[in-house]
């Protein structure tokens, strides 16, 4: 018994491990990240994919075919849940033409699920299968497919399986709107508020934005495809044929979706909930099904220009898991075929005659078919067609249209149909090849831009007594915490046109906020004027910050249901800073009137005091807030602005001062345009435009005509925020007084608010006056940035933004107008400013290649290989606004930082070369006084083979070894490189393209001696010798007082090397970017370039541009731009910089990353994010300049020629006789000269955004010799040779006589040969070698001999 029960308690134990360990196990599987599980779970088609599990299949699926795959989200539900759209194609970051967009869009009623799961499976099939099953992988390669899985993802979550009729809840949004129910309808208007349908708004923004060719809707409920239209003017519930234009082809795809999907083509699919309906073929048409007004079929074809139908996937709107096999089985081919029927009818691309570019938002008409289409930004189009004989007809503005007669489409693939278009204008032809409004078609001279104002002024005049507004509600002074609380609130719950942003801290370290609002919020849309409000610069007039906090909550809640409001904001990008000295705020009384408590920051300056002038010099250190606000309007192609303030009632606008500082007016050269903001503002606030300020008040007796002032002649301001703004940017600010109580008490808020609402949308709208347009390249239509607007009558240019748009605030009247940018001929035209609204006027701008011999040529550069303009293009891309920062987000990283020793060095660089080989090469260039290896990384695509014809670019660091900072970010970028590599696209072209050559530390000796967070100390600065390595750079023995240093003359030999274009080096104690030179002299050649390098890199990084090193042991004060000429700093002989200048030819920066020498390693993380975008500008940068080949006239490289730039910095060409220098932006002399060789010169043109200039040098053979002409010279040699062939024939003659008895005794000798070897015999000790050479005195080596005595 005891046995027995012994025997079950072991068996127990046995069961109970065996069960600990399954679970033990099921706990380990559910523990698996996402993206792990999915990779091992294939699809069951047996479950429904709730939010959390769709997201995470989503991210899964794009991260496996990130090659196809590309997972965006084009909103949020009202509940804050993503709404997903995964984009399928080939290369699917990259826009571009020859693929039409395709759509799907399912689980628009949240509680009809089918559709969900449906696209969940074909997104899975159509990756699965590409690339094995040809029918999938021509469609990815040739359409451009989105997939949207989920419009109403909150309506799901509370739909229930099993639910067949939509008895539950699901079908509505979280708002309990019908998705399909709240678009715009041609027939009745619908009233929903935006931010109630955040889905739809997203949807149609989305829509607007792509020209989407073909779509699909998918619903539930019955089996039928559905099309337009979906209502009726009469609206009928039901049996009223709404017949669209394209009726025909409708009906057609329709069918296609209807007769692969085997019960929809039965017309008859028996759903309970009426067994007997019937839909002949499969198909209806919406209203005479029964009708909808705002549904979203409609609205695609109406204002999309898209087509789509609607396709009802099943009976029951929710069924169970068990039927999704089924329900996929039932619908894959029908979604593929439907997919297919894009690519039938026509396609092709409109240009302009004049110069090929492309034509944007060209309209293709077809003859009898009243529904046009339009062109892409690329000038691409596509018609759907039947098969059929069409009359087609192209018109743009501006140019003439044109008609083809008799196109035929036949059946299959869309019948191609290029359109070239002749300008109206031959003079000055419109190319509208970038313009991305739907709306808007940009023109030459067009007519006014009414849509932004004009239009909005009359609706607002119209509308403004009768429409009902919502108005703020939150009347109250809001302090720091609460004001961002309010900001939060309105961000999340707006998040469509709202974007929160900080750009940067005050004094005391709060945050300085910005609301964006935007129909796009965070993207510069082309076109579209940015604007900006600045509030409570002065901390205790705080009317300003409640006016504007106001705004953005007016703002918001009337989008989508004021006209005024939706206008304003689908046309504008505005930015609202409520305050930008809230330290001063926190200080300030309630109640005050005159007084200055809180007025300056806590450093206790006034910060309108604190911008550079004009005239005067400002000695106060520049203020945290006044950097970050310099900063952020040189960020934003911002046009206008106002600064708000209080203590008066008037509208203040430039200038602000004069040179001789009394009160008088201080007339700019826009005064006219000055004058007609400030009117727009101060007209619609009575009080302000009655002129008399402060009438309450006995001290304050001031008039101002109209409520507006010239700044100067009211009081002299130096330092003023205004007047920055004007002369320093293309953006026009006035100052605007707002009462004279500089802090009122909050009842008084609501009529400060009634007072001024007005007036603040009036002067918003007074962005959209004068003209804009693009600055556009003849060449490839590309935009061209940085090109300068200049009008005769008024002495202040205004530039074109990074994308070629620009806008230039005028007055009405005529203007002549001249567009110009570096290496472009200049354009000038006429054009009338309307009185209301925007006069659009492009121009297209041709490059000037060269200037040969004092003679301008235009650019007739041979046609490029597609892949070294893609490259160009890349570079192109990387120099734009944000390229560089979508590079860092497109890059994996994974960083782990810490300081590493010299052993740990050597590991992490032979690490890299051992995990990367393909890429990297590591090199020994010598050792430090300790013996520790001076190592060199080389990052390339074939690092161990000579590549003369790339550019070639050094980073450095570790010269000082306690400054290791440099040290960890060369090899935090040098793994972020390798990583990268085939993962990231523009990444792996850089590496292609460039040499990278990385010194991670050069002093490891001093390194090993430094003491991290030591800020100061010198410990390590030096080597072992107690020599500081930058003192030691000596080219010329006579300036030497003793050999380099061993880690000084590995460094050297690699510099003379040459063949470097550009150089970085990474040192510390600072927070600014030094150029050459170290050495005190009186002028530096080529200055401009250097200290363009320098500013590029300052440029990228977030606070050295600033100019304020922030450092407390510096004594420099704020440095312009962070750049400096580093003897202006530091002035030492023997710098590594200058001779890389004068021995290397290569330019060299360096780059001071942090005040601290030696930071704790916690701040690594933060120095790494500063510096990397600066450091990959400089990959970017070294693409740049000028490069090019010389050769002689037969096509034989030249090696060697020295290439002179602007008559003073020298390089040399290398193997295959290629060169490279780089070179500021700008028109530079290049010389060419060899010896043997005519010197050859030319004038090229450098762009800050643009790959290098790419030459040809041929050189001719040197005419003159010692200064004589060559045929003079090569005569004269000739008649001299033949004197001395001559001269030498006769001597021959007269010797010839005399040596007839020497001959006869050698003929006697031969005669007694035998005589004479046995005499040779004879002789004991010679060898017949020795006595032939005696006998001949034959003096040479044998090369025996040599061998011998080499070895010797």
């Amino acid at each position: 018994m005891s046995g027995q029960r012994g025997n079950s308690l072991c068996s127990w134990h046995k069961l109970s491990l065996l069960v600990l360990s399954l679970l033990v196990y099921i706990r380990s599987i559910n523990s698996v990240p996402v993206d792990e599980q999915r990779e091992l779970e294939p699809e069951t088609y047996s479950k429904y994919y709730h939010y959390d599990e769709l997201t995470d299949l989503l991210k899964s699926l794009a991260q496996k075919y990130a090659n196809i795959a590309n997972l965006t989200s084009i909103g949020r539900s009202v509940e804050n849940r993503e709404l997903w759209v995964m984009r399928i194609t080939r290369d699917p970051a990259a826009d571009g033409p020859g693929k039409p967009k395709f759509k799907y869009v399912g689980n628009m009623h949240g509680d009809e699920t089918v559709s969900r799961q449906v696209l969940i499976y074909l997104l899975e099939y159509l990756l699965e299968k590409y690339g094995e099953e040809p029918r999938v992988t021509e469609l990815l390669d040739t359409t451009d497919i989105y997939i949207m899985p989920s419009m109403n993802p909150d309506g799901f979550e509370k739909a229930k399986e099993g639910d067949c009729t939509g008895k539950d809840e699901g079908r509505n949004n979280a708002r309990n709107l019908d998705l399909n129910r709240s678009f715009p309808d041609q027939f009745e208007e619908i009233h929903v508020n935006a931010e109630d349908i955040p889905e739809g708004t997203a949807v149609m923004r989305w829509i607007l934005q792509n020209k989407f060719v073909l779509s699909g809707n998918l619903h539930g409920g019955t089996v039928v495809a559905s099309y337009p239209f979906d209502d009726s003017v009469a609206h009928e519930a039901e049996g009223t044929y709404s017949r669209s234009p394209d009726d025909a082809l409708f009906r057609y795809l329709a069918r296609v979706y209807a007769e692969n999907n085997p019960v929809m083509k039965t017309g008859q699919p028996k759903c309970q909930e009426n067994i007997n309906e019937i839909f002949e073929d499969g198909i209806t048409n919406g209203a005479k099904w029964y009708d909808v007004a705002g549904g979203m079929q409609d609205f695609n074809y109406l204002k999309g220009g898209c087509l789509e139908i609607t396709m009802e996937l099943s009976c029951c709107k929710y069924p169970p898991s068990s039927q999704l096999k089924t329900e996929w089985d039932n619908n894959r081919e029908a979604l593929l075929a439907y997919m297919e029927k894009i690519h039938i009818g026509v396609r092709g691309f409109v240009r302009a005659a004049r110069n090929d570019a492309p034509l944007a938002d060209a309209v293709i008409r077809v003859a009898g078919i009243n529904h046009n289409v339009s062109t892409s930004r690329f000038g691409e189009y596509y018609r759907l067609l039947l098969p059929g004989t069409y009359n087609i007809t192209v018109l743009a503005p501006g140019y003439i249209p044109m008609s083809v007669a008799g196109v035929e489409v036949t059946e299959g693939k869309a019948a191609v149909l290029n359109i070239t278009l002749e300008a109206e204008n031959d003079e000055n032809p419109t190319t509208s090849s970038i313009a991305e409004s739907p709306t808007e078609t940009s023109v030459n001279s067009a007519s006014a831009d009414s849509s932004s104002s004009t239009g909005v002024n009359k609706a607002a005049d119209e509308e403004k007594d009768s429409r009902v507004t919502v108005q703020p509600q939150d009347f109250r002074h809001h302090h720091y915490n609460d004001m961002h609380l309010f900001l939060q609130k309105f961000s999340s719950d707006y998040s469509s046109i709202t974007r929160l942003y900080s750009i940067g801290k005050s004094v005391q370290g709060r945050l300085l906020w910005v609301m964006e609002i935007s129909d796009n919020p965070g993207v510069h849309e082309l076109g579209e004027p940015e604007f900006k409000y600045i509030g409570n610069m002065h901390g205790n007039e705080v009317v300003g910050r409640e006016l504007l906090l106001n705004l953005i909550e007016y703002l918001c809640l009337n989008y989508g249901t004021d006209p005024e409001v939706t206008q304003l904001i689908n046309s504008t990008r505005i930015h609202i800073m409520p305050s930008m000295n809230p330290d001063g705020y926190e200080v300030s009384l309630e109640g005050d009137i005159v007084g200055v408590q809180g007025r300056n920051n806590s450093n206790n300056y006034d910060l309108n005091r604190n911008f550079p002038d004009r005239f005067n010099f400002v000695t106060d250190p520049r203020q945290p807030e006044t950097l970050a606000v310099m900063n952020w309007a040189m960020s934003y192609p911002f046009v206008l602005s106002a600064n708000l303030h209080g203590g008066s009632l008037v509208v203040n606008y430039p200038f602000d001062d004069n040179p001789d500082n009394v009160s008088r007016y201080s007339k700019s050269s826009d005064d006219d345009v000055f004058r007609m903001v400030a009117l727009a503002y101060s007209q619609e606030n009575s009080e302000m435009y009655d002129g008399h300020s402060c009438k309450d008040m006995d001290s304050y007796q001031e008039y101002f005509k109209d409520g507006i002032t010239n700044g100067a002649e009211w009081y002299n301001v130096h330092g003023g925020m205004q007047d920055w703004n004007y002369v320093n940017s293309n953006c026009f600010e006035v100052t605007i007084e707002l009462g004279c109580y500089k802090y009122p008490p909050a009842a008084d808020l609501p009529k400060y608010w009634e007072k001024n609402r007005r007036s603040l949308l009036q002067f918003i709208r007074q962005v959209h006056r004068g003209i804009k347009g693009m600055v556009i390249d003849s060449k490839d239509g590309s935009g061209i940035p940085n090109a300068t607007i200049t009008v005769d009558t008024v002495n202040h240019p205004i530039t074109s933004n990074v994308a070629g748009d620009y806008w230039r605030l005028l007055v009405p009247g005529k203007y002549h107008l001249t567009a110009s940018a570096q290496g472009y001929s200049s354009v000038s035209t006429f054009v009338n400013v309307p009185e209301e609204g925007v006069e659009i006027v492009n121009f297209t701008l041709t490059r000037i290649h060269s200037y040969m011999n004092g003679q301008m040529t235009e650019d007739t550069t041979p046609v490029l290989d597609p892949s070294l303009k893609e490259f160009q293009s890349l570079i192109k891309q990387l120099s734009g606004e944000s390229g560089l920062d979508k590079l860092i987000m497109d890059t994996h990283t994974q960083s782990s930082f810490r300081y590493r020793r010299y052993s740990e060095v050597s590991e992490f660089l032979r690490g890299l070369t051992l995990n990367f080989p393909e890429i990297t090469s590591l090199q020994s260039l010598g050792q430090s006084v300790e013996f520790r290896t001076i190592w060199a990384l080389e990052i390339s695509n074939n690092p161990k083979v000579q590549e003369p014809s790339e550019p070639k670019i050094r980073f450095v660091a570790g010269i000082h070894g306690n400054a290791p900072v440099g040290t960890e970010l060369l090899l935090e970028f040098a793994a972020s490189l390798c990583i990268n590599y085939r993962k990231n696209a523009a990444i792996t072209r850089l590496i292609n393209e460039t040499r990278i050559v990385i010194l991670p530390s050069i002093n490891p000796d001093g390194r090993e001696l430094a003491k991290e967070k030591d800020c100061t100390s010198t410990a390590g600065m030096t080597n072992v010798h107690g020599k500081d390595l930058d003192n030691d750079f000596f080219g010329n023995a006579s300036q030497r007082a003793a050999e380099p240093q061993p880690e000084t003359r590995a460094v050297m030999d690699l510099i003379q090397e040459r063949g470097f274009t550009l150089s970085v080096a990474l040192d510390g104690g600072s927070v600014l970017v030094t150029y050459p030179y170290d050495k005190p002299v009186q002028s530096v050649e080529n200055a401009d370039t250097l200290r363009y390098l320098a500013t590029v890199y300052a440029n990228h990084h977030p606070k050295i541009h600033s100019g304020d090193t922030g450092c407390s042991n510096s004594q420099m004060g704020s440095v312009p731009n962070g750049v400096l000429r580093a003897a202006e700093w530091h002035s030492h002989m023997g710098s590594m910089k200058d001779f890389s200048v004068d021995f290397g030819h290569c330019p060299e920066i360096t780059v001071y990353t942090s005040c601290c020498l030696f930071p704790p390693a916690d701040m690594l993380p933060t120095l790494w994010a500063e510096n990397r975008k600066s450091l990959l500008s400089m990959l970017v940068e070294v693409h740049k300049g000028v490069r090019g080949v010389v050769k002689d006239k037969s096509g034989k490289p030249i090696v060697g020629a020295i290439i002179v730039l602007n008559g003073s910095v020298r390089v040399f060409t290398s193997e295959g006789g290629y060169f490279h220098a780089l070179l500021s932006p700008g028109l530079h002399n290049i010389e060419a000269v060899a010896e043997g060789y005519q010197q050859q010169s030319q004038k090229v043109s450098v762009s800050p955004f643009e790959a290098a200039s790419s030459i040809i040098i041929e050189f001719e053979m040197e005419n003159d010799i010692f200064g004589l002409p060559r045929e003079l010279v090569v005569a004269s040699a000739a008649a001299a040779m033949t004197a001395l062939v001559v001269t030498a024939c006769i001597i021959w003659c007269v010797c010839s006589a005399k040596s007839n008895r020497q001959k006869d005794g050698f003929h006697r000798l031969r005669q007694d040969r035998d005589d004479y070897d046995d005499e040779i015999r004879l002789m004991s000790m010679g060898s017949k070698k020795s006595l032939l050479s005696h006998e001949f005195q034959d003096e040479s080596e044998s090369e025996e001999d040599t061998l011998y005595t080499n070895k010797l």
